[in-house]
């Protein structure tokens, strides 16, 4: 494959658009209207076999079909679609699931045989990572932010055949919510460019209701109604821990991390702010917590996917709004069922950068990194040695919008340093990146001088990102540097459509 060389100095495959800066916009680009003629209300066609959908709507080899992530790790529905593409034997299929997770493995059998043969997605992680990274899949991976995916599918450019929208509860006009049912998993985000922009919508349930009691699934963009017996399992939405850390190094970098947020003067009224759901931010989510309760501080909004520590600071009076792309644990889920100011934003709200994005209003953003390197560049796609382990999500849309983006991490982590001269793979550009916070000192970004000038007489160990290496180095000794050869199988998109890095075959063990 002929490759050229991006704006950051990476190589990417000929024909890809190249990375130039996280200003750089594709003004050329435009949303394409939705149909003028929108199916009115009334019954929608019900069916209880994945067979009759596929007659039905006659998907056949090449055809692009598309999910969303909302049952996570639990999402049966995936699942589903890859048995009926293995049972008719179909070839090159392109799947647009928004995220990857362990649960899809029966994956793996069709990318070897050749039925599916390109993928786009946020994030991968699991049996499907490791065979894409070996080499199996026939194109290129390619690897999109929670905001990139709907500019690509609003703009055209990721022209979606089928989306399949798992749904919790449906009612016979194909309105449906997440709230209802036992495969209840909340705010539905994800699904609204699918819904909006595909060009046939099946909406799948386990709920089948004469009328739901509120609507997130407008009915009026739906085809059809697949009513099967599971779409899922809830509990699987929940990974990893959702709970603030006990680790003293995580605790002592949350510590630092709060009191460079409040040193910055930014947690005061009207404060915005968003997290991930690792330990160490919901540590940082804590500290900030003690801050405003003693300051009386009530914040506008935290964004972004949803946890129980969020749900107890807005029910305890400390932000005014959630607005919720995504619920990460049953915690959330219930609040949103109760909460009138726990509220559903669609991907293209949160981080579409043809939108007016809510990621475009935080004050703050605390991310975390498999690795950063000298120039603050963040890699949390995949790990030091090229393994696919995840993907961008929100965190190249949030770096970009919020007045201050802080990256969390261990200096040391199994005896490698998480600071690199360079990361193996650029997930966010160092542009967007404001401040690196880890348990051997705070570095700031040279771009943001006046952080540094803000910071230099307090009491936080500031120190340049170099000093963090070198004492890195002094611990571990210098790695060898790890030459990245050979075929490239995927690439990392930013949110404008542009090459940030390839994806580099990693052969089995």
């Amino acid at each position: 494959m002929t490759t050229i060389t991006n704006g950051l100095g990476r190589q990417i495959p000929e024909g890809m658009l190249p990375y130039q800066g996280a200003d750089f916009f594709i003004k050329k680009q435009k949303r394409v209207l939705i149909d003028e003629v929108i199916v009115g209300g009334g019954h929608k066609p019900v069916y209880h076999q994945i067979s009759e959908i596929f007659d039905t709507f006659e998907i056949k080899d090449g055809m692009t079909l598309s999910f969303h992530h909302h049952l996570r790790n639990g999402d049966a529905v995936l699942n589903l679609v890859l048995s009926e593409i293995k049972k008719r034997k179909l070839k090159n299929m392109i799947l647009a699931p928004s995220a990857i997770f362990p649960v899809h493995e029966p994956m793996v059998s069709l990318i070897k045989q050749g039925n599916v043969t390109q993928i786009y997605s946020n994030y991968v992680n699991g049996p499907v990572a490791k065979a894409i990274e070996e080499g199996y899949l026939k194109e290129l991976l390619v690897m999109d932010t929670h905001g990139g995916r709907p500019r690509a599918i609003e703009s055209g450019e990721l022209r979606i055949d089928i989306a399949f929208i798992a749904v919790p509860s449906v009612d016979h006009c194909g309105h449906g919510n997440g709230t209802e049912g036992p495969s209840a998993c909340g705010t539905l985000g994800y699904a609204i460019p699918d819904l909006l922009y595909a060009k046939k919508k099946i909406v799948v349930t386990d709920n089948y209701v004469d009328r739901v009691k509120t609507i997130d699934i407008d009915g009026r963009y739906v085809d059809a109604i697949l009513h099967i017996p599971s779409i899922g399992d809830p509990n699987g939405i929940q990974s990893g821990t959702t709970k603030p850390t006990r680790d003293p190094i995580q605790l002592k970098i949350a510590k630092n991390t709060a009191a460079l947020i409040e040193a910055c003067g930014l947690i005061k009224k009207g404060f915005s702010f968003q997290t991930g759901a690792g330990g160490t931010s919901l540590a940082v989510a804590q500290d900030i917590k003690h801050v405003m309760k003693e300051n009386k501080i009530v914040g506008r909004f935290a964004s972004g996917g949803i946890t129980n520590f969020l749900v107890t600071m807005h029910e305890e009076g400390l932000f005014e709004k959630l607005y919720d792309v995504q619920c990460f644990d049953l915690e959330a889920i219930k609040s949103y069922q109760r909460n009138k100011n726990h509220l559903m934003m669609s991907a293209s709200s949160y981080g579409n950068p043809f939108d007016q994005p809510k990621v475009n209003e935080l004050d703050v953003v605390v991310l975390g990194a498999t690795e950063i390197d000298l120039n603050f560049n963040v890699n949390v796609t995949t790990d030091s040695f090229g393994h696919l382990m995840g993907g961008s999500g929100g965190h190249s849309d949030t770096a970009f919008g919020a007045k201050l983006t802080i990256i969390t991490t261990n200096l040391l982590k199994s005896r490698l340093s998480m600071v690199k001269n360079k990361v193996r793979t650029i997930t966010t550009p160092g542009e967007t990146v404001d401040v690196l916070v880890t348990e051997r000192g705070i570095a700031i970004n040279p771009k943001r001088q006046d952080l540094i000038h803000l910071l230099k007489d307090s009491s936080l160990p500031i120190v340049t990102i170099d000093e963090l290496l070198h004492k890195a180095h002094q611990i571990t000794g210098i790695p060898k540097d790890m030459n990245v050869q050979g075929k490239i199988v995927g690439v990392v998109r930013y949110r404008d459509g542009s090459i940030i890095d390839s994806i580099y075959e990693v052969k089995g063990e």
